[in-house]
């Protein structure tokens, strides 16, 4: 095989892989992170608090949102505002936030370190 052979073959191998993960990233738009930043009160009362349980409605230890995927994220507030995720405050938060607010929300998370409370620079 000459070299544009194996980089033809690399290519194809690489959209593969990736074309599973372009094709759930349709339809959502672009996130921005600074905006996102701008909509984190929300959810910093729970999200950002280290170590914070939870007493409704059930006692749990609130995951932390800083370093998960962008397209995590996203995907877990959508399933929180069709119910098929069913804890009640999120579905609440989740029911008031626009596929734009999700991914600007998700776009500033997955850009922050482990803990909510880090600051835009």
């Amino acid at each position: 095989m000459t070299k544009t052979t194996h980089f033809a073959a690399a290519a194809v191998a690489a959209l593969a892989v990736a074309a599973p993960f372009a094709a759930a990233a349709q339809g959502v738009p672009a996130g921005n992170a600074a905006a996102g930043y701008q909509k984190t009160q929300m959810c910093a009362g729970c999200h950002g608090i280290e170590g914070w349980r939870t007493a409704f409605p059930e006692v749990y230890k609130v995951p932390k949102l800083g370093g998960q995927h962008q397209a995590y994220i996203v995907k877990a507030l959508q399933a929180y505002k069709s119910g098929e995720r069913s804890h009640p405050s999120m579905r609440a938060v989740a029911a008031s936030l626009s596929d734009q607010d999700m991914a600007d929300l998700a776009a500033f998370y997955s850009q922050t370190s482990l803990t909510t409370t880090a600051k835009m620079p």
